[in-house]
C-alpha cells in the first residue's frame, strides 16, 4: 500500500494486482492524493496535471464504488482549482456524455453515477468560473433523472445540491426546473432519495426567493406529504427544510425587484397557521380535509404529526433564543391551542390526545428547555402560569353555572384538560431544571405559581389532577424547602374536602407525589409527617363505606397514601407496620363470598411497594405476617372472570388493574411463600397470555428488554436512543396505542422516574398486565415441577396453533416473551429445563417465532434460542440447533428465515463462547460470508454481517485464521454497497470494530502482514467516515478509537481530531439540530475522552489549528473557538446538551484536559471558569471586586476593551445553566489542587513575581488570587443552592491554601487580608434565616477556617465573621425542639454539629496560638528585655481570639460534652440498641438515628479535642458553690476512690463528674484508635492524639492513668497498633508524645507512693520499705500487664523501623551491611530522638530489680543509635539522633537506680560493659574511620566519666583506653574536632572527684601545653584555628585553678609567655588582620585576669624577661581606651564558642 503514496498513480504496480486489490489500491491512492494536492506547489501540479486528469477521468469508466467516485470527484475539483482550468470543459463534457449514454445495463450504472457526482463537486469547487455551461449540465442531469432508478435519483439530488452551492445566485435560471425535480423526489418511494431531495431543496432556498414567498404554501404542503410513510432520517431532513424555509419567510427583508409586486411579508400568525394545519389536518389538501372533517373520517397519520413537531423545533431553533424570548407568549398560545377544544377532531380518542400532548410537550421542552437561559426560562414559566390561570377561570365559570342552559359547556371543561396537562408538565419540567434558581419565581406573589397549580388540583378531569400533582412534585424536588409546606397544605385541604370526590382524589395524588419527591431531597421531611399521613389514610379507608357516592375515591386515596408512604424507607415504615397489617387483614374477605372488587384495588399493590421497600430490611417474620390474606387474594383472582360476567363492563378496568398488581406482588415474593397457589395462578397467567383482552401488538414494550441491546441496532433508529425518542416512540407502537400516560396508573406518580424521561408514562392496564404476567411466568415456570412444565408448554403451543392472523402473532409474542423470561431465571439459578420432551416443546415455541414476520420477534427468538442452549448446556443439543439453522439457510430463499437463522448462529456464540469445534466455526463463517454478499436483499446482508460481527467478537483467538479474508470482505462491501443501504454499512462497521478488537495490541507490530491488516482497517475507517449516515460515522469513530488504543502511533491524530471537532462544532450552533444523532455525539465525545487521557495538549492544539485554517464548510458562529479553545467549546456543549450520559462524558473529558494542562494554560482555564461563572452574574447582586493585577488588563486585546461586559458577544457563554456553573466551580477547585502538585511558586507571590519577570510566559496561581476570590464569591452568593455549596467549598480551599502567603509590600501582613470584605460578604447570606441547613453548615466550616487561618489579626475586623458564628450558636442553644419543621430532624443535627465543630476549630486554634506565643514569650525573655514591646503586639491577637471565644465557652463546653455523649451512644454496637434513650440524644431524635450518624462521624474529632483542651484549661477544677474552689489536682488517695456505691450522694460530686468526663473522652478516643477504618481521616487520628496529650498535660487525669496500670497498658497497646498501621510521621510523633506523658504519669504515681510510704512508716524502719515500681523484688515483667514492657515494645518498634540494623536478627543477614551509615530523614530523626528520651525515663518506674532487667535493652538501643547515626556533618553540627542518644545516656547514667543499694552492683557491671561497647566502636571501623564522628563518641565517653559513680570508669583498663582515645583525638588535623576535644577535657579536668580527673590530667596536660607552645611560632590562619587556641588556653587556665599550690607556679610560667607572644604593639595593631586582633584582645584579657590572681609568679616572670614586659606594657597602653569599651561589650556578648557549648552541653 505504501506504493500508492505518489502524486501520479503507480500504474505498474496497479496492473499486477487482482480485481479487488485494485479497488483498494485506487482508494488508498485517492485518499493520499486528497491530502497531497492542497500542499503541493502549483508548478508541480501544472507539470503533472494532464496526466493526472487522464488517470482520474479514466477511473470514471472503471465503474468505481460510491466512496471511490466521491474521492475521484473531490480530487478533480481540487486539481482544477489549484492548477490550470483550461481543460475543465473537456472533463465536464465527458461527464455529460457518460450521463447521456443509452447503456442501461447494471454494470454501466456506477460509471454514470460517478459522472453525476463528478459534476457536482466540480461546480461546487469552481462555481462561477465555469460560466454558463451549467444550464446545459443541469438540463442534462434533470433529463437523466426521468428514467433513473433510486440510486441515480439519490446521487442526482446530491449533485444538484453541490451545483447550487457552488453557483450561488448565478444559478437562478435553473431554479424552477430543479425545484420541480426535487418536488417529485421529496415524495419518492425510496427514503434515501427523499433525504437527498430535502438537502437539495434546503440548498435551493438560500437563493430561490419563490420558495419562501409565492410558493410557500405548496412547499409546506409538499413537506407534509413527504412526512407520510417516512422514516426517522427523512423526518429529520424534511423538518429541517420546512423549519428553515418558514423561518426564512418570517425574517426575510431583502426581495428582488422582479418579485416585489406580488410579494407580501408573511406574519408569525400565518406561519404558525401553516404549521398548525399540518399538525391538525395532516397532508391532505386544505379543501379536501374540511370535507373529510365533516364526515368524521380523517385522522392525521402519526408520522406527519411527528414530522411537523420536529419542524416546529427547527423553526424556533433557527430563529434563535432571543426571538423566542420576544415572541414567547404568541408561540405558547399557538402551541397550546393545538390540543385545545377548538380542534375537537384531533383529540377525539384518548390515543390521539396522548399522542398530541406528547408532541406539544416535546416542542415546549426542546425550545423552552433547550434554547432559553435561566432568566428567560423564569419569564416563560410566568407566561405558562398566566395560561393556567386563564383556563382555570373558564373551568370555574363552567362548573359554577349549574343551570341547564349552560350545562352544555362541560365539554369545554374536558376539552381544556389537554391544554392544562401540557402547560402543567412544561411548568413542572422548567422548575425542575431551574432547581433552586427558581426560588424568585415562586416567591413572586404576582405570578402565584403555587396557587395556580394547587387551584387546578380540583379540576374535573383526572389527568389534569394527576399532572398538577406531578408539577407539585417537580417543584418539591427543585426547591426542597417547599416539601413540608406543600405537604401540610395538601393534607389540610384533603381533610377539609373529604366529601368532594375531586378533592379526595386530587389532594391524595398531590400528597402521594410529594412523598415521592422526598427521596430526591437529601434534606428530607420531618419524621412526624409520616404519622399524620397514616392517620389521614386510615381515616379515609374507615369512612369509605359511609358514603357510597365517594367510597371508591376514598378507598383509592387511602391506599394510594399508604403506598406512597412506603417510599420513605424502613426508618419511617417500621413505626406504622402494625396498623398496616391490621388494615390488610380487614380488607381481604375471610370467605370468598364477599367480593366487592373496588375495595381491593390498591391494597395488593401497597403490599408490593411495602415488600419491595422492606423485603431486604425486614426479617422473615414480617413476610410471614403478610401472608394470611394471600390465598384469599388468589381466590379472588380466579373468581374475577365470573364476577366480571355477572357485573358487566364497568368492572373491566378495575379487574385488570387488580390482576396487574397481584402479579407484580407475587413476582417479588419468594415463590416458596405461595407454593399452594401455583396451579391456580399459572392457569390464570396462561389464559392472560393466550387469550389477551387486547388486539394490540405490544412487541415494542415486551421484547426490547429480552433482546440483547446490540441486536436492537439491526432494527433501525427507532429502537435506539435518539434526541426525539419522546415523540418517535409513538410511531413504534402501531396505530392502536400512543404510548403511556400518567392517568393509566396513578400509583406511578410517586415511583422513581425512568432515566431521562420527565413524566412517568405507565402503559394502559391491558398492556401492563401482560408485561406483569410474562415476568411472573418467568419466575414461576422455573419453580414448577418438570412434568408440569411440559403440560404448560404444550398448552401454549396449541393456543398458538389455534389462533389465526394478526391474533396469532400477538399470542406468539406473549408466549415467547414469557418463555424467554423463564429461561433467564433458569440460567440465573443454574436450573435445568427438564427431559427430552420438554426440550422439544420449548424448541418448537422458539423456532416458530424465529421465522415470524415481525423482525423484533425474530430478534427476541434468536436470543431465546441461545438462552435455551445455555440452560440445556449439552454440546450435542447445541450442535443440533446450529445444524438446523445451517440446513435452513442453505435451502431457504425468503428474507425472513434467512435473517432469523443467521442471527441465531451469532447469538449461540454469545452464550456459549467458542462452541468448541473449529469446523463449526468454519461452517458458520462460510455461510455468513455467502449471505453477506447477497446484494438482492440488504436486510439479509445486514443481519448476516451483524451475526458475523458477534462471532468475530466472541470466538476469540480461534478466529485469527479468518481475520484476513473477513477484513477483505468487509472492505470490499464498504467500497461497493450503495450508501442508501445504511443498515448494511452499520453492520459492516460493527464487523470492523470486532476485527480490530480481535487483533488488539498485535496491531502495533511491524511485520508486512500486520501492517497490511492495519492499513486495511484504516482504509475501512476512512470509507465509513465519508458515509453520509450518522450512525456509520459513529461506527467509524469508535473503530478509530479502538485503533488509537491499540496502535496509537499509526492513527493520524490531527485528522481524527479535526473530524471530531467538525461534527461537534458544526452542531453546537443549533443544539437541536446538532448532529441529529445522539449516538454520533456520544461516539465523538467518548473518543475525545480517550484521546485526551493520553495526549490532551496535542488534541487541544489540533482543534484550534483546525479552526484557524477556517475551512469553507465551517459556520462563522464557531469562530470563537479560537479564544475559548476546544475546552470552551466542550463547556458550551455541556451547557446545551440534555443527555445525561453525554454530559458525564464531556465532564470527564474536560477533567482529563484540566489535570494534564491546567498548570501550563493557567490563565486560559481560569478565564474559562470565570466566564462561565460571570455569565450568570447579572442574575445575582455581585459586589464588584476590582483588584485585577496590571498584567491582566494589558493582556486583553483592544477589540474586547471596546465591547462592554453587558454585550452578548463578549461572553462566549450566554446564560449558562446552574449545573454548568457548578461544574466550573468544581474545576476551579481542581485547578488549585493541580497547581499544588506543580510547585510552591503557585503559592508564593515573591517567587512567582520573580519568575514571571524572568519569563513572561510563566504563570502562577497566586497572581490570579483576585479572580479566585471573585469566582468563589460569585458562586457563593448565587440563587442556586448547589452552586452556593460549590462556591463555599472553593472559598474554603482558597482560604486554606493562601492563608500563609505573605504580602511582600507590607511585611507582617498576608496577601489574603485585602479580601476580608469579600469573604465576609460571601458568607453573610448563608446565615440568613431561610438558608437551607446544608449551606449554613458549609458556611460554618468556611467561617472557622477563615478565623483560624490567622489572616485577619485585627479583632474588630474578625468580629464580622465571628458575629455570624455567634448568631448560629444562639440558634443551637434553642435545641432540637425549636428547629424549623421544614426539613428532616437530622438536618438540624447536621447544622448544630457544623456550628459546634466550627467553634471547636476556632477554640483549638486560639489555644494553640496562645501556647506558641507564651513559648515565644519565654524565649524572648531569655534573649533580652528590650523585646517586651514587640511581644505585647504579638500576643494581643492570640489572647484576643481566645477572649472572643471565652465569652461563649461556658455554653460551648456544655454543648460539646452533650455532642460527645450523643456520639458515644451512637457508636455503641447494635446489640446495645435497646439501652439507648427512647427520646433520642441531645441533638438527634430516636427516629432519625441512622440519618444523624454520618453528621456525628463528620465532626466528633475536633469537638473532642476542643473539649479536652477546655477541661485541661480548667485543670479539671470544678467550681462548687458550697466549698468555694475545690482543687482536685492532687491525686485522690486510693481510700476515697472505692467507696461503696450505696453510700454515695445522689448529686454527683465534682470528682464523679470529672471521672465521667475523663472516661467519656478516653473511651471515645480508644474506641476510635483501636480500629480506625482504613479510610479514617488523618485529621481525626491526629485530633484524638492531641486530645490525649492535652488530657495528660494536667495532674488530675495523669493521676487517674498513673494509678490504673491496666488502663495505661491498654492505651500503650492501642498506640503501638496505631504506629504499626499508620505510616504518617505526624501521627507517630503525636502518639509518642502521648506515650511520654503516660510514662510521666506512671513516674509521678510511683514517686507519690514512695513519698507517702516514707511519711506513713516514718524513717525508722527504712530497711523494710516495700519496693514500689514494676518488677517488685524479682525483676520480672509480665507482657500484657506491664507498662514497662509495653513501652519498650513500642520504642523498639519505632527504632527498628527507622534503623533496621538495630535488630540483632537482621544484623547477620546480608541485606543490612554493617558499617554503612544511613542518613535518616528529618522525620525519622525526630521519631528516633523522641523514642530515646522515652527509653531513658523507663527505669524511673521500675523497682531496683526491675530496672536491672530492663537496663541492658535500653543501653543496647541507646548506644546502637549512637553507633549507627554518628556521622560527620559538614558544619560540625551534631545529628539530631546523636544529640538525643547522648541526652538519653546522660539521663540514664544519672538515674538514682545506679546508686540504690539493691541494684548498684548490677548497674555498675552493665554500665562498664556499655562503656566497652562505646570504646569498641572505634576498633570496628578500620578503613571507615573518616565516616565516624569521633566527637560524638568522645562526648559519650565524657558522659560516662562525668555522670556515673567513679567505680564505673576508674577501672584501670577502661581508664587507659579512654585516655588513649583522647590522645588520638588531640592530634586530629581537624580544628573543629580539636576544639571539641578541649571542651570535653575542660569538663573532665574539673570533675570534683580526684580519682577520676587526675589520671586524665597527668596523661594529657603536658601535650596540651606543648601544643600551645607550638602556636607561638605558627599563628592561626582561620577562625577555627583561633578557636582551638582559645579553648586550649581556657583548659590550661582551668588546670591552673584546680592544680595544687606547688605546681601552680610552674603552670602559670608556661602560660604567660604563650599569651604574651600573641600581643601586638600599637603600630602592628593598626595593620593587623582581624584574626590577629582577636587573638591579641583575647590574650590581653586573660593576662589582665591572671596577673592579679597569681601576682607573685607574674611579677617574678616579668622581672626575668624584660622583652616580655616591654611588649606587655606597650600593648596595655595602646589598648587602654579601646579595651575598656570592648571588655564591656564582651561581658554582654560571650563569644561564639560559648553558644555552641549551649547547644550541645550534655554534661
Amino acid at each position: 500500500m505504501e506504493l500508492a503514496h505518489s502524486l501520479l498513480l503507480n500504474e505498474e504496480v496497479y496492473n499486477q494486482l487482482g480485481e479487488f486489490q485494485k479497488a483498494e489500491f485506487i482508494f488508498e491512492w485517492l485518499q493520499f492524493l486528497e491530502k497531497l494536492l492542497p500542499v503541493t506547489s502549483r508548478a508541480d501540479i501544472r507539470e503533472n496535471q494532464k496526466k493526472l486528469v487522464e488517470q482520474l477521468t479514466s477511473l470514471l469508466n472503471n465503474s468505481p464504488g460510491p466512496p471511490t467516485r466521491r474521492l475521484v470527484a473531490k480530487n478533480l475539483a481540487v486539481l482544477y482549482s489549484t492548477g490550470d482550468t483550461f481543460s475543465v470543459y473537456q472533463t465536464i463534457d465527458k461527464c455529460n456524455e457518460l450521463i447521456r449514454s443509452k447503456d442501461d445495463s447494471p454494470s454501466y450504472l456506477p460509471t454514470k453515477l460517478a459522472a453525476v457526482v463528478c459534476l457536482g463537486y466540480l461546480y461546487k469547487k469552481l462555481g462561477r468560473i465555469l460560466g454558463n455551461s451549467f444550464t446545459d449540465t443541469v438540463g442534462n442531469v434533470l433529463k437523466a433523472m426521468k428514467n433513473a432508478e433510486s440510486q441515480g435519483r439519490y446521487e442526482i439530488m446530491l449533485s444538484l445540491q453541490n451545483i447550487l452551492n457552488g453557483l450561488g445566485a448565478a444559478a437562478i435560471p435553473c431554479h424552477r426546473d430543479i425545484y420541480k425535480a426535487a418536488r417529485s423526489c421529496l415524495t419518492d418511494r425510496s427514503m434515501a432519495v427523499r433525504c437527498a431531495a430535502a438537502k437539495c431543496l434546503l440548498e435551493l432556498q438560500n437563493e430561490a426567493v419563490f420558495m419562501w414567498s409565492t410558493d410557500l404554501d405548496s412547499v409546506v404542503t409538499l413537506c407534509f406529504k413527504s412526512f407520510e410513510g417516512s422514516n426517522y432520517d427523512v423526518r429529520l431532513a424534511v423538518a429541517k427544510l420546512l423549519g428553515t424555509v418558514l423561518a426564512r419567510a418570517l425574517t426575510s427583508k431583502q426581495t428582488t425587484a422582479s418579485t416585489r409586486h406580488n410579494f407580501r411579508r408573511i406574519s408569525l400568525e400565518e406561519v404558525m397557521e401553516l404549521l398548525g394545519t399540518g399538525f391538525l389536518r395532516g397532508s391532505c389538501g386544505f379543501l379536501r380535509a374540511s370535507g373529510d372533517m365533516l364526515k368524521g373520517t380523517s385522522s392525521v397519520s402519526r408520522d406527519v404529526r411527528v414530522g411537523v413537531t420536529q419542524a416546529y423545533v427547527v423553526f424556533v431553533s433557527t430563529l434563535g433564543a432571543q426571538w423566542l424570548e420576544r415572541n414567547f407568549s404568541a408561540f405558547l398560545s399557538h402551541i397550546l391551542d393545538l390540543v385545545s377544544q377548538s380542534h375537537p377532531k384531533v383529540i377525539q380518542s384518548q390515543m390521539d390526545a396522548i399522542g398530541c400532548r406528547r408532541c406539544v410537550s416535546f416542542i415546549l421542552r426542546a425550545t423552552v428547555g433547550g434554547l432559553l437561559g435561566e432568566k428567560a426560562q423564569i419569564a416563560a414559566a410566568k407566561e405558562i402560569c398566566q395560561a393556567i390561570w386563564k383556563l382555570k377561570k373558564v373551568v370555574d365559570t363552567a362548573m359554577s353555572d349549574n343551570n341547564l342552559e349552560t350545562r352544555i359547556s362541560t365539554t369545554d371543561v374536558t376539552a381544556s384538560q389537554h391544554v392544562l396537562v401540557c402547560a402543567l408538565q412544561e411548568l413542572g419540567s422548567l422548575i425542575h431544571g431551574l432547581g433552586t434558581t427558581a426560588a424568585p419565581l415562586l416567591q413572586d406573589s404576582s405570578t402565584g405559581v403555587l396557587e395556580a397549580v394547587i387551584s387546578v388540583i380540583l379540576h374535573p378531569s383526572i389527568s389534569v389532577r394527576l399532572t398538577a400533582a406531578w408539577c407539585l412534585r417537580c417543584i418539591a424536588v427543585a426547591l426542597p424547602c417547599y416539601v413540608s409546606l406543600l405537604l401540610d397544605r395538601c393534607i389540610e385541604r384533603l381533610s377539609a374536602l373529604k366529601s368532594s370526590p375531586e378533592g379526595v382524589t386530587g389532594y391524595s395524588f398531590a400528597v402521594a407525589a410529594l412523598l415521592g419527591a422526598v427521596k430526591h431531597c437529601p434534606l428530607g421531611i420531618p419524621h412526624g409527617k409520616g404519622k399524620v399521613i397514616m392517620t389521614v389514610a386510615e381515616d379515609l379507608l374507615c369512612s369509605a363505606s359511609q358514603n357510597s357516592r365517594i367510597s371508591l375515591q376514598r378507598t383509592q386515596a387511602g391506599w394510594l397514601l399508604i403506598a406512597a408512604l412506603m417510599t420513605l424507607g424502613p426508618a419511617v415504615v417500621q413505626h406504622h407496620l402494625p396498623r398496616m397489617l391490621l388494615l390488610w387483614k380487614c380488607i381481604f374477605p375471610s370467605c370468598p363470598k364477599d367480593l366487592e372488587t373496588e375495595k381491593t384495588r390498591g391494597d395488593s399493590f401497597t403490599w408490593q411497594v411495602t415488600l419491595e421497600g422492606r423485603a431486604g430490611a425486614l426479617c422473615d417474620e414480617v413476610v410471614q405476617r403478610l401472608l394470611p390474606p394471600l390465598p384469599s387474594a388468589v381466590d379472588l383472582l380466579t373468581q374475577l372472570s365470573s364476577i366480571y360476567k355477572s357485573y358487566g363492563n364497568s368492572l373491566k378496568t378495575p379487574s385488570t388493574v387488580y390482576r396487574h398488581k397481584l402479579y407484580e406482588l407475587l413476582a417479588v415474593l419468594p415463590p416458596k411463600t405461595y407454593e399452594g397457589s401455583f396451579c391456580a395462578v399459572l392457569k390464570e397467567l396462561v389464559s392472560d397470555l393466550t387469550v389477551p383482552d387486547s388486539q394490540i401488538d405490544a412487541s415494542t414494550f415486551l421484547l426490547p428488554s429480552l433482546c440483547h441491546e446490540n441486536d436492537l441496532l439491526l432494527l433501525g433508529p427507532l429502537l435506539q436512543e435518539t434526541d426525539h425518542r419522546f415523540i418517535e416512540e409513538q410511531l413504534l407502537l402501531g396505530n392502536s396505542i400512543a404510548g403511556g400516560s400518567l392517568e393509566y396508573d396513578p400509583y406511578s406518580i410517586y415511583e422513581k422516574v425512568a432515566k431521562g424521561d420527565s413524566v412517568p408514562k405507565p402503559l394502559p392496564p391491558v398492556l401492563s398486565v401482560i408485561s406483569a404476567a410474562t415476568r411472573l411466568f418467568g419466575v414461576m415456570f422455573s419453580h414448577v415441577a418438570e412434568s408440569h412444565r411440559l403440560q404448560v408448554l404444550e398448552h401454549l403451543l396449541n393456543s398458538i396453533k389455534q389462533t389465526k392472523g394478526s391474533r396469532q402473532q400477538i399470542v406468539q409474542l406473549n408466549v415467547v416473551s414469557a418463555f424467554s423470561t423463564s429461561l433467564k431465571h433458569l440460567a440465573n439459578c443454574k436450573g435445568s429445563l427438564g427431559p427430552e420432551e420438554v426440550r422439544r416443546s420449548a424448541l418448537a415455541v422458539v423456532m416458530g417465532a424465529l421465522e415470524s414476520n415481525n423482525p423484533l420477534l425474530r430478534c427476541a427468538a434468536a436470543e431465546c434460542l441461545a438462552r435455551l442452549a445455555q440452560v440445556v448446556s449439552d454440546s450435542a443439543f447445541t450442535a443440533g440447533l446450529a445444524q438446523v439453522s445451517f440446513d435452513k439457510l442453505k435451502s431457504a430463499r425468503d428474507v425472513v428465515s434467512r435473517t432469523g437463522h443467521s442471527l441465531a448462529l451469532g447469538c449461540l456464540y454469545r452464550y456459549l463462547g467458542g462452541i468448541g469445534s473449529t469446523q463449526h466455526l468454519n461452517a458458520c463463517v462460510g455461510i455468513l460470508y455467502t449471505l453477506s454478499q447477497d446484494s438482492t436483499s440488504p436486510d439479509v446482508q445486514a443481519w448476516a454481517l451483524h451475526s458475523l460481527a458477534l462471532i468475530v467478537d466472541l470466538a476469540g483467538p480461534l478466529y485469527h485464521v479468518h481475520v484476513e479474508p473477513t477484513l477483505s470482505l468487509v472492505l470490499m462491501l464498504l467500497l461497493t454497497v450503495p450508501p442508501a443501504y445504511t443498515e448494511v454499512h452499520q453492520s459492516l462497521g460493527r464487523c470492523l470494530n470486532a476485527l480490530i478488537t480481535t487483533l488488539g495490541p498485535e496491531l502495533q507490530g511491524s511485520s508486512t502482514t500486520v501492517s497490511a491488516l492495519r492499513t486495511s482497517c484504516l482504509l475501512g475507517c476512512a470509507v465509513m467516515q465519508d458515509n453520509p449516515d450518522c450512525l456509520v460515522q459513529a461506527q467509524a469513530i469508535s473503530c478509530l478509537q479502538q485503533l488509537h488504543m491499540f496502535a496509537p502511533r499509526h492513527v493520524n491524530l490531527s485528522s481524527l481530531v479535526s473530524c471530531l471537532c467538525e461534527i461537534l462544532l458544526d452542531n453546537s450552533v443549533l443544539v437541536n439540530l446538532c448532529s441529529s444523532y445522539l449516538l454520533l455525539r456520544r461516539a465523538v465525545v467518548a473518543c475525545l475522552r480517550q484521546l485526551v487521557q493520553r495526549e490532551a495538549a496535542e488534541v487541544s492544539e489540533y482543534a484550534v489549528a483546525l479552526v484557524k485554517e477556517s475551512r469553507e464548510d465551517f459556520t462563522p458562529a464557531d469562530v470563537n473557538i479560537r479564544e475559548i479553545g476546544l475546552e470552551g467549546a466542550l463547556l458550551g456543549l455541556l451547557d446545551k446538551e440534555l443527555d445525561q450520559r453525554l454530559c458525564q462524558d464531556i465532564k470527564e473529558t474536560l477533567t482529563h484536559m484540566l489535570t494534564s494542562m491546567a498548570v501550563e494554560k493557567l490563565s486560559f482555564w481560569l478565564k474559562l471558569c470565570k466566564d462561565v461563572l460571570a455569565a450568570s452574574a447579572d442574575f445575582n447582586t455581585v459586589a464588584s471586586v476590582d483588584t485585577t493585577q496590571e498584567e491582566e488588563t494589558a493582556k486583553v486585546d483592544d477589540g474586547s476593551v471596546l465591547t462592554s461586559d453587558g454585550d452578548e458577544r463578549f461572553y462566549p457563554f450566554s446564560n449558562p445553566r446552574w449545573s454548568t456553573r457548578v461544574f466550573a466551580a468544581e474545576c476551579v477547585c481542581k485547578i488549585i489542587s493541580q497547581c499544588e502538585n506543580a510547585g510552591s511558586a503557585h503559592f508564593d507571590i515573591t517567587l512567582a513575581q520573580e519568575r514571571k519577570q524572568r519569563d513572561s510566559r510563566d504563570d502562577f496561581l497566586v497572581l490570579h488570587l483576585a479572580d479566585l476570590i471573585r469566582m468563589a464569591f460569585m458562586a457563593a452568593t448565587d440563587h442556586s443552592d448547589q452552586l452556593r455549596l460549590s462556591g463555599l467549598q472553593t472559598l474554603l480551599i482558597v482560604v486554606r491554601k493562601f492563608a500563609a502567603v505573605p504580602e511582600p509590600e507590607f511585611p507582617g501582613h498576608v496577601i489574603l487580608e485585602q479580601y476580608q470584605a469579600n469573604v465576609g460578604a460571601a458568607l453573610r447570606p448563608a446565615f440568613a434565616p431561610e438558608t437551607p441547613p446544608d449551606v449554613t453548615a458549609k458556611a460554618c466550616q468556611v467561617c472557622s477556617a477563615w478565623i483560624a487561618s490567622g489572616v485577619v489579626s485585627d479583632l474588630n475586623d474578625l468580629r464580622r465573621v465571628h458575629q455570624l458564628l455567634v448568631s448560629s450558636l444562639v440558634k443551637v442553644q434553642a435545641g432540637k425542639e425549636a428547629q424549623s419543621q421544614q426539613y428532616n430532624e437530622s438536618t438540624s443535627t447536621m447544622e448544630i454539629l457544623a456550628v459546634l465543630k466550627a467553634w471547636a476549630e476556632v477554640y483549638i486554634v486560639a489555644v494553640e496560638k496562645q501556647k506558641n506565643q507564651s513559648d515565644a514569650h519565654n524565649h524572648c525573655l531569655k534573649v533580652a528585655n528590650s523585646a517586651e514591646e514587640s511581644y505585647k503586639g504579638v500576643t494581643s491577637s492570640a489572647s484576643g481570639l481566645l477572649d472572643l471565644v471565652q465569652a461563649d465557652l461556658g455554653i460551648l463546653s456544655k454543648l460539646w460534652l452533650s455532642a460527645l455523649q450523643d456520639f458515644a451512644l451512637l457508636t455503641l454496637p447494635s446489640e446495645y440498641a435497646l439501652q439507648l434513650p427512647a427520646e433520642g440524644g441531645t441533638f438527634y431524635t430516636a427516629e432519625t438515628i441512622e440519618n444523624a450518624r454520618p453528621h456525628y462521624y463528620n465532626s466528633w474529632a475536633l469537638i473532642l479535642y476542643a473539649t479536652a483542651l477546655w477541661l485541661t484549661s480548667t485543670g479539671f477544677i470544678v467550681v462548687d458553690p458550697d466549698e468555694g474552689v475545690t482543687n482536685l489536682s492532687r491525686p485522690v488517695t486510693p481510700t476515697t476512690m472505692c467507696q461503696d456505691s450505696s453510700t454515695r450522694p445522689l448529686v454527683k460530686s465534682p470528682e464523679d463528674v470529672n471521672t465521667d468526663r475523663f472516661h467519656l473522652i478516653l473511651g471515645i478516643t480508644v474506641e476510635f484508635l483501636c480500629s480506625p477504618r482504613s479510610d479514617a481521616a488523618m485529621e481525626n487520628i491526629i485530633a484524638c492524639l492531641r486530645a490525649l496529650q492535652a488530657l495528660f498535660d494536667v495532674p488530675w487525669p495523669r493521676s487517674k492513668i498513673g494509678g490504673d496500670q491496666e488502663l495505661g497498658v491498654e492505651l500503650l497497646n492501642v498506640l503501638h497498633r496505631l504506629i504499626l498501621t499508620r505510616e504518617s510521621p505526624d501521627i507517630q510523633l503525636a502518639a509518642l508524645e502521648v506515650v511520654r506523658l503516660i510514662l510521666f504519669a506512671a513516674q509521678e504515681h510511683v514517686k507519690e507512693k514512695r513519698r507517702s510510704a516514707e511519711v506513713d512508716d516514718g524513717a525508722a524502719e527504712k530497711e523494710t520499705l516495700p519496693e514500689f515500681g514494676e518488677g517488685k523484688d524479682t525483676g520480672g515483667l509480665v507482657p500484657g500487664k506491664s507498662l514497662v514492657f509495653a513501652t519498650l515494645e513500642l520504642c523498639v518498634c519505632i527504632l527498628v523501623r527507622q534503623l533496621p540494623q538495630l535488630n540483632p536478627k537482621l544484623t547477620c543477614s546480608p541485606a543490612v551491611q554493617s558499617g554503612k551509615h544511613l542518613l535518616l530523614s528529618e522525620d525519622g530523626s525526630r521519631l528516633v530522638a523522641v523514642a530515646l528520651v522515652i527509653l531513658s525515663d523507663v527505669p524511673a518506674i521500675c523497682s531496683p530489680e526491675g530496672s536491672v532487667s530492663v537496663l541492658p535493652t535500653i543501653l543496647y538501643l541507646i548506644i546502637g543509635v549512637l553507633k549507627e547515626t554518628a556521622v560527620k556533618l559538614r558544619d560540625g553540627q551534631l545529628p539530631l539522633t546523636v544529640a538525643a542518644s547522648l541526652q538519653a545516656l546522660k539521663g540514664l547514667l544519672s538515674s538514682p537506680m545506679a546508686r540504690a543499694e539493691k541494684s548498684r552492683t548490677a548497674w555498675t557491671d552493665l554500665l562498664r560493659s556499655a562503656l566497652v561497647t562505646v570504646l569498641d566502636c572505634w576498633d570496628q571501623v578500620d578503613g571507615l574511620l573518616q565516616e565516624l564522628d569521633e566527637v560524638s563518641l568522645l562526648t559519650a565517653i565524657t558522659v560516662f566519666v562525668m555522670s556515673t559513680s567513679p567505680e564505673v570508669t576508674t577501672v584501670e583498663c577502661l581508664q587507659k583506653r579512654c585516655i588513649e582515645k583522647f590522645k588520638i583525638t588531640l592530634d586530629s588535623k581537624d580544628p573543629l574536632v580539636q576544639c571539641k576535644c578541649y571542651q570535653l577535657l575542660h569538663s573532665i579536668f574539673q570533675h570534683p572527684n580526684k580519682t577520676v580527673s587526675y589520671p586524665y590530667i597527668h596523661s594529657l596536660a603536658p601535650s596540651i601545653v606543648g601544643k600551645l607552645q607550638e602556636t607561638e611560632k605558627a599563628k592561626p590562619e582561620n577562625a577555627a584555628e583561633l578557636q582551638v587556641i582559645q579553648e586550649g588556653i581556657k583548659v590550661v587556665t582551668a588546670l591552673t585553678a584546680t592544680a595544687e599550690e606547688e605546681h601552680r607556679a610552674h603552670l602559670v610560667a608556661c602560660l604567660l609567655p604563650i599569651l604574651i607572644s600573641f600581643l601586638l604593639d600599637e603600630n602592628a595593631l593598626a595593620s593587623a588582620t582581624k584574626l590577629a586582633k582577636n587573638l591579641h584582645e583575647f590574650a590581653l584579657q586573660n593576662l589582665m585576669q591572671i596577673g592579679p590572681q597569681y601576682s607573685s609568679v607574674f611579677k617574678k616572670l616579668m622581672a626575668s624577661s624584660p622583652t616580655m614586659k616591654a611588649r606587655l606594657e606597650s600593648a596595655v597602653k595602646g589598648n587602654q581606651e579601646s579595651v575598656k569599651v570592648k571588655t564591656a561589650k564582651h561581658a554582654k556578648n560571650p563569644g561564639k564558642s560559648s553558644s555552641i557549648q549551649l547547644k550541645t552541653n550534655f554534661l
